[in-house]
């Protein structure tokens, strides 16, 4: 990527004198152009999305207007003057931002207090935010369970609120973005209650369409700043396939190197060399394994680098979070394993380097991560290190599929009747709800109020309806669509607390037997207790790490959509799908080896969601020729091969979605193949494949076709977390078999 040379403005004649002479005193004499236009439109009442690359200064976009305002608020007779709530996705965003608030308005005394109010703030200081904090940093979790619920506690604060600051507002995708735009709306209408109509100012990765995005996530207008007048150094950005290994996995498929080893390898040879590193890493597991590995190979070299890397992840404790944030700001690590809950915005100045282990799951993701180093407009180094699975080896051979390609759209769905039912719900027993309400929340409300009141969780009395039971509304739903309390992970011997799990992932992540690692250590899982939602764990050093495997059947509800394809068809519409976990394998380190299998006994769970599915007529098949002992192999590996194509059509992750193939469902009475949304209601991702079917299945095809692999393997058509084993798979007849779906695609249809 090429440098590109900054551009000044000037700051609107709004902004106070002291914040321009705070803001030139830490350094910058001018602000970029995208930053004073921010500012214009935020001092004059509108609402606004700046959607800029990484580190160009967003922050100081909106942080000049609000500073401002603060200023004038504080020198008001009415005693609590303007104030400002913040939202960050993460506890660590929040935190950092904090430091950097406190940092620029140094110079302006008590004018400006910030405090960050969620899960990890003191009971006791607590009060001290309500009362005092003007600048209140908290994510949106802690809005829709601490905030809101209890407004008359805060009726001070939102009286006076001005502003409401949304920071990187383009994770907010799928499920979770849909509970923030309701908890949202939630605001909006209580700050109405106390006579507030906060200008909402939002900050976002490059996206395609951010006004429309910000729009639904606010339920506002929202005018868009796009262009990024910053300077930035050049960044050199690798693509890196592991090496093929001698060894065979399932079916006797080649296997490559893992892409956690490849990294763990790159980030030891930077920290070597002193190049400050992050290695970002999908899963939890791998963060701390890809660190371990690192600091045992940095042994070998000096015995004062192993304690310069570390992991950094969701589920550690407060106190583990915070000195990992402090050794990074201050340089004392040189590299970090981190999963999302560090990529998401926390300034790390000073990184020359960023490995991503495996495609993020969106371009925007990606660009987001790897704009990370440099951040200080010298020139760095991206390696995105692919996994062996399709849409990575895709990629990693179609470089323009990254590299040439617009970022994607942001998908929620406010509207989604199992995301906006509970909120609902919520703002009953936040103030009763009436039909002027509706328009607020969208025009599904209406129709879901008879149902809210059927199950007696909602009554009507005179004009409004209100929440009658005892217990809490907001803890009807988990807002992170996370499925139920979190997990306890707790040592067995001590009963000591090591972290949590969250529900969804528990059947996957802690079952019996499996292997879990903490902070370097690592532990096997005695027993998971559901009923009480503990996972005992004991240290232990086994040579494998595990990988849970499920059995998944689906049934057609209702179809919204139905296109034909030939004699096939392409459908959209509702399903239930039934999940269950039935084994974990347990995979030799570094080389993924299979070592062996282990059976298990979990309770099934079942999932109402939204599906795109398509069939073939047996004269589709005569003329693929595909024969029925190749038909469940076929059909298998094009379902496995076209959910990891997914991600690249729509803003998900592989493991958002699943999949089933039948040779004869049921309700089609035909082959089917079903991808669908890994959420209740659905999240827009199977929409957004019926719409783009054409695209993603030619896609998938090619991906397959490419492959140099003889008849499969995890690059293209073999799935990690197939319940089956990866068998039946039939490469060549996956190939026909897509080839003969797409020529009979209609022109005009769902491409």
């Amino acid at each position: 990527m090429p440098p590109r040379i900054g551009r000044h403005a000037d700051w609107p004649e709004q902004i106070r004198p002291e914040v321009i002479a705070a803001i030139r005193s830490a350094g910058i004499d001018r602000p970029w152009a995208h930053q004073a236009r921010t500012s214009e439109h935020a001092l004059r009442g509108e609402s606004v999305v700046v959607a800029t690359g990484t580190a160009s200064g967003k922050s100081l976009a909106y942080l000049a207007p609000v500073l401002s305002t603060l200023l004038d608020g504080s020198e008001a007779p009415n005693g609590r003057g303007a104030t400002a709530l913040y939202l960050a996705p993460t506890k660590a965003l929040a935190a950092d931002q904090r430091r950097a608030v406190r940092e620029l308005a140094a110079p302006l005394g008590s004018a400006v207090r910030p405090a960050v109010y969620d899960g990890d703030t003191p009971v006791e200081e607590r009060e001290w935010v309500r009362q005092y904090g003007n600048y209140v940093l908290t994510n949106p979790d802690m809005l829709h369970r601490g905030i809101l619920p209890a407004h008359a506690r805060w009726s001070s604060f939102l009286r006076a609120l001005r502003y409401v600051v949304i920071d990187e507002c383009h994770s907010y995708r799928g499920v979770f973005g849909s509970h923030v735009a309701q908890v949202v709306r939630r605001l909006r209408r209580v700050c109405a209650r106390y006579g507030s109509e906060p200008v909402f100012l939002l900050a976002s990765a490059t996206a395609a369409d951010p006004a429309q995005a910000a729009t639904r996530l606010t339920g506002l207008p929202v005018v868009e700043i796009t262009e990024d007048a910053s300077p930035r150094g050049e960044l050199a950005f690798a693509l890196w396939e592991p090496p093929l290994t001698e060894l065979h996995g399932e079916q006797g498929a080649p296997v490559r190197r893992t892409a956690t080893a490849e990294t763990a390898d790159l980030l030891t040879d930077l920290a070597v060399q002193g190049v400050r590193t992050v290695a970002f890493v999908r899963s939890r597991r791998g963060a701390e394994l890809i660190a371990l590995i690192a600091q045992e190979r940095l042994a070998e070299v000096d015995r004062s680098l192993p304690g310069r890397v570390a992991a950094y992840r969701g589920g550690y404790l407060p106190e583990e979070r915070r000195a990992l944030e402090r050794a990074l700001h201050s340089g004392d690590l040189l590299g970090l394993a981190a999963t999302t809950a560090l990529e998401l915005g926390v300034d790390v100045s000073g990184l020359d380097a960023v490995i991503i282990a495996g495609y993020p799951g969106t371009r925007a993701s990606l660009w987001q991560q790897a704009g990370r180093a440099g951040r200080s407009g010298q020139g760095a180094l991206a390696v995105l290190v692919a996994r062996d699975d399709p849409l990575d080896t895709y990629l990693v051979h179609h470089p323009e599929a990254l590299f040439d390609q617009p970022v994607e759209s942001t998908v929620l769905d406010p509207d989604n009747p199992y995301v906006l039912a509970p909120h609902l719900c919520a703002a009953a027993s936040e103030l009763p709800l009436t039909e002027s309400d509706f328009a607020l929340f969208g025009t599904a409300a209406a129709g879901l109020m008879p149902q809210l009141e059927a199950a007696n969780l909602l009554r009507r009395r005179a004009r409004a309806w209100h929440w009658t039971r005892r217990e809490r509304a907001v803890d009807l739903t988990d807002i992170r669509g996370q499925g139920g309390s979190p997990v306890q992970v707790v040592e067995e011997g001590t009963g000591r607390l090591l972290g949590t799990v969250d529900a969804a992932a528990a059947h996957t992540t802690v079952h019996d037997g499996a292997v879990h690692l903490h902070q370097g250590r690592t532990y096997v899982v005695r027993h998971l207790d559901l009923a009480d939602n503990v996972a005992l764990v004991e240290e232990a050093h086994p040579p494998y790490s595990t990988t849970a495997r499920d059995t998944t059947a689906i049934a057609i509800l209702e179809t919204d959509t139905e296109v034909p394809w030939g004699d096939g068809r392409l459908c959209f519409g509702s399903v239930e799908v039934t999940n269950q976990v039935v084994s974990f394998l347990r995979r030799k380190l570094i080389t993924g080896e299979v070592l062996g299998e282990t059976k298990l006994d979990l309770p099934p769970r079942t999932l109402r969601t939204r599906a795109v599915w398509w069939t073939v007529t047996e004269d589709q098949l005569d003329a693929a020729r595909v024969n029925p002992e190749q038909l469940g192999g076929a059909l298998h590996a094009a379902e496995h091969a076209s959910i990891g194509m997914l991600p690249l059509f729509a803003t998900c992750d592989r493991w958002d979605i699943g999949g089933v193939s039948v040779p004869l469902h049921p309700d089609t009475l035909l082959p089917t193949v079903f991808v669908y949304d890994g959420h209740p209601g659905g999240a827009g991702f199977a929409e957004r494949a019926f719409h783009t079917a054409a695209d993603w299945l030619t896609a998938t095809r090619d991906a397959i076709a490419s492959c140099e692999c003889e008849a499969g393997c995890p690059s293209c058509i073999q799935s990690p977390k197939c319940g089956n084993g990866n068998d039946p798979l039939h490469k060549r007849g996956a190939i026909r078999l897509l080839g003969e779906l797409l020529r009979a695609v209609p022109r005009e249809g769902a491409s």
